[in-house]
């Protein structure tokens, strides 16, 4: 299964009692990629990973890859700040037939560059599948530089993408040119999207894709097609979108948008909360400016 151009980090659905909602796990699995996602990643950061369990993370895994089947790539986000223990949930995610598995950088303990080197490495080796780095500065306080990335891709054959959210232009442009075989690269912040296609990266794993999943897949097919004034014209129209989805900490604002539109996936586990009366009325007027209500 080869790596999705417009992949979608899935929320996470849960109950009433903040229990997880495998059902509708699967419809929304389901719903995502109906609307052009070829790939969805799971029990990532928009999945709200750091409060679920072991359990019920290999749960998600086993129901979105009997929801999907071959339709998409699944994608197991198994990496953590523990080396050991990203590998035994990177093994548990390959007994359940996802396609390939996400490795965040460590978040808290910051380790070094060569740090970094040997914790990635020591995953890739312990498992068969496509691995997917994601580099998020903002959340886990540590930049993987664009040499350690290309070190690893050098390295470990089976390294297939970077999910990059740095922000940083320059050191996405050096790894896209310093690449010696196939690696995939990601725009992991829909509004950088466009301007890292335009420097050669792949395509995203979108938030926003939940909202206005054909939208952005109309944005990424216009520009590979050489439409660039059309997917100028979607980057704008979605950028508040883009932008209106992190006005808190993500997924609170898209779990709640999803409801205020008609489909409620439930609420956020502590120490999340959802917006307040005042917040949610920023939330209203951008649904409404982008048609969704």
């Amino acid at each position: 299964m080869p790596v999705g151009r417009m992949m979608t980090a899935m929320a996470t659905p849960f109950g009433s009692s903040l229990e997880l909602d495998l059902a509708k796990a699967g419809s929304l699995a389901q719903q995502l990629v109906d609307d052009g996602s070829d790939g969805i990643v799971v029990a990532g950061t928009t999945g709200e990973s750091p409060t679920l369990s072991e359990e019920e993370k290999v749960q998600l895994f086993e129901t979105v890859v009997d929801a999907v089947g071959d339709r998409a790539g699944v994608w197991a986000n198994t990496g953590n700040y523990d080396t050991a223990a990203s590998v035994k949930l990177t093994q548990a995610a390959e007994r359940t037939g996802v396609h390939g598995v996400m490795l965040v950088v460590p978040y808290y303990n910051r380790p070094s560059q060569e740090g970094l080197y040997r914790h990635f490495r020591t995953i890739a080796d312990a498992t068969p599948l496509p691995v997917m780095l994601y580099n998020v500065p903002s959340r886990t306080s540590q930049n993987m530089t664009a040499e350690t990335v290309l070190r690893l891709a050098r390295d470990c054959p089976n390294i297939a993408a970077v999910k990059e959210a740095s922000g940083s232009l320059e050191q996405v442009a050096e790894i896209i040119r310093g690449r010696e075989r196939e690696l995939t690269v990601l725009s992991g912040d829909d509004k950088m999207t466009l301007p890292l296609l335009a420097i050669g990266a792949d395509g995203v794993v979108s938030v926003a894709s939940h909202l206005v999943g054909q939208e952005i897949r109309r944005m990424i097919e216009a520009f590979l097609t050489g439409q660039v004034r059309l997917a100028q014209e979607l980057h704008l129209r979605l950028l508040p979108m883009f932008t209106g989805l992190f006005f808190m900490s993500n997924p609170v604002p898209l779990k709640r948008a999803m409801q205020l539109c008609g489909q409620d996936i439930g609420g956020v586990r502590l120490p999340l909360a959802l917006p307040s009366a005042e917040e949610e009325k920023f939330l209203l007027t951008l649904l409404r400016t982008q048609g969704l209500l």
